[in-house]
């Protein structure tokens, strides 16, 4: 029973900052290339050796960022995005925490991770991370960080599925992956929300374009190396 007229819907809240982030996803996204490894995993032609490096790896990779974030939360600490920063680095720690069972599923133990010598194709986008913490805009850095997050968690869904099909790995060995297989939604809209709702300047968008591309880059470098 009605009683009255129906209301009038309410008009769709923009957020010109959170639309920038997502054209840059879609214009970084690198579409239907899925790395070789990625691939080979998925349907069970991968060694688990490649597994193995990639967690030593990635154990250099997260405590290097982490402290890059930190060092970006600190140079903004006085606005909203410095806690953005920080919540990352929190993360970071939270998922180097999960190391240790992919490792062990693996064949690795503590001493065998940081035994392995650092591999130049795959310790590129850290380097790179830190460079931005030191030298880059940190609302540039935050847009082309998150822009980037889409590929890296498609990935990790993949193979978290692959190594329990294919190799019955536990929740707790595939931890690792399911961390950084939840959907970039949420992110994006805090980091816009941390951003502010001002638009982006010019400069602030030419500058995530180009972090964007170059953490692109080497991410797929990090891939092609493993496959190597």
């Amino acid at each position: 029973m009605g009683t009255g007229p129906n209301p009038t819907p309410e008009a769709p809240v923009t957020h010109p900052t959170l639309d920038r982030i997502q054209q840059l996803r879609a214009e970084l996204a690198p579409g239907d290339t899925t790395p070789a490894l990625v691939t080979a995993l998925a349907d069970g032609t991968a060694p688990l050796s490649a597994v193995a490096e990639l967690a030593a790896q990635q154990h250099r990779i997260i405590s290097s960022d982490r402290r890059s974030l930190l060092l970006l939360a600190t140079r903004c600490a006085d606005r909203p995005l410095g806690a953005w920063f920080a919540t990352l680095a929190e993360g970071e720690s939270a998922a180097l925490r999960t190391l240790p069972a992919l490792a062990a599923a693996c064949g690795l133990d503590d001493r065998a991770v940081a035994a392995r010598a650092p591999l130049p194709g795959c310790q590129a986008y850290p380097a790179y991370l830190a460079w931005l913490a030191l030298n880059g805009r940190p609302p540039a850095a935050a847009v082309a960080m998150v822009a980037n997050f889409a590929a890296w968690g498609g990935y990790c869904a993949t193979i978290g599925r692959a190594l329990r099909r294919r190799h019955g790995f536990s929740d707790e060995a595939c931890a690792f992956f399911d961390f950084f297989a939840q959907p970039s939604s949420g992110l994006e809209q805090q980091a816009a929300d941390a951003l502010g709702p001002e638009p982006l300047d010019e400069p602030t968008l030419a500058a995530a374009r180009e972090y964007g591309l170059l953490l692109q880059a080497y991410e797929q470098l990090f891939w092609r190396t493993l496959t190597d």
